[in-house]
């Protein structure tokens, strides 16, 4: 399995199949097709022959020396397999060439799954205490809206 960028006909399929890599459909929303035909140069995908197994959607600021990853996700008959640390490690090798110091992510804190893959990539959770256990920025994504902040010196 090799690391692409991603091609119109990946994010179709990631788009048609997005219940397989997130056990619903709840993350739709947040494909927007703009990671593909905006900035496609940082949109990544692991495939097994046409099947792509894993993808990381991300972008580097226009302003500041940070790359930021958007969408992380793999396939659950492809989970623990290392494909996730693979295409971070690709990720943040490809910011480093472009200028890049750090690499931050997001998450809610309420994604445990989300927030021990960080941990074990040696992301640094920045915030405080909140309730779910985890260092939180409280209203980061609006009012009442908390979320885990990841990062990372590159």
């Amino acid at each position: 399995m090799e690391i692409a960028l991603c091609s119109k006909a990946d994010f179709d399929q990631i788009l048609r199949d997005v219940a397989d890599f997130w056990g619903d459909e709840r993350t739709l929303s947040i494909h927007h097709p703009m990671f593909l035909y905006e900035f496609g140069n940082s949109a990544f995908v692991m495939k097994e022959g046409e099947l792509v197994v894993g993808y990381l959607f991300g972008v580097l600021s226009q302003t500041a020396t940070v790359a930021y990853v958007h969408l992380l996700s793999v396939r659950r008959t492809h989970q623990r397999q290392g494909i996730a640390r693979r295409l971070y490690e690709h990720f943040i090798e490809f910011a480093r060439e472009n200028g890049c110091e750090e690499v931050k992510s997001i998450t809610s804190p309420t994604n445990k799954v989300s927030v021990a893959f960080h941990r074990r990539m040696g992301m640094k959770l920045l915030g405080e205490q909140g309730d779910e256990g985890v260092p939180v920025i409280k209203n980061y994504s609006g009012p009442g809206i908390h979320r885990v902040i990841f990062h990372k010196q590159i």
